[in-house]
């Protein structure tokens, strides 16, 4: 078993004897309120990630929306560029997602797909309210006319 101290953990980085490093979410936070952080990890075959086998933080991600209905995201772009650029990381699909928002990437097609299906969700709710609404006004007109 691999005993994981960050100062050996930042050794064990060197691409000639692991695979490469990644770069994903590390889940912090409590029940029903999740916060990320964005962090480099050595090869997946060392074991899972958690905090003991990080070997830097690049970023947060608060998928919680605020008082304004935002999702906060902080990025180090500099070393983001730096273990992409010279290190030739492995980079997650949620990740992906966030750099491509942010304009450091180009859109993933998974945003695409997350957000027509959002627009479809929202088209339907209104249509069922529509229809709702619809029913609720033929049921009051025909209960109008019965009682004359």
């Amino acid at each position: 078993n691999i005993v994981y101290v960050r100062g050996i953990m930042r050794k064990l980085v060197n691409p000639k004897f692991f695979g490469r490093p990644s770069i994903g979410l590390a889940r912090f936070g409590c029940t029903n309120r999740p916060f990320y952080q964005i962090c480099v990890f050595p090869d997946r075959a060392l074991g899972r990630r958690h905090e003991d086998s990080i070997i830097e933080q690049v970023g947060t991600f608060d998928p919680l929306p605020n008082s304004r209905n935002e999702k906060l995201v902080a990025l180090n772009i500099d070393r983001i560029k730096y273990w992409i650029g010279e290190r030739n990381v492995h980079v997650s699909v949620p990740v992906l997602e966030l750099l491509g928002l942010s304009g450091l990437f180009p859109l993933h097609p998974k945003t695409f797909i997350r957000a027509r299906e959002n627009r479809e969700q929202i088209a339907a709710a209104a249509d069922a309210q529509k229809t709702a609404a619809a029913a609720a006004a033929a049921a009051a007109r025909s209960s109008s006319s019965i009682s004359l």
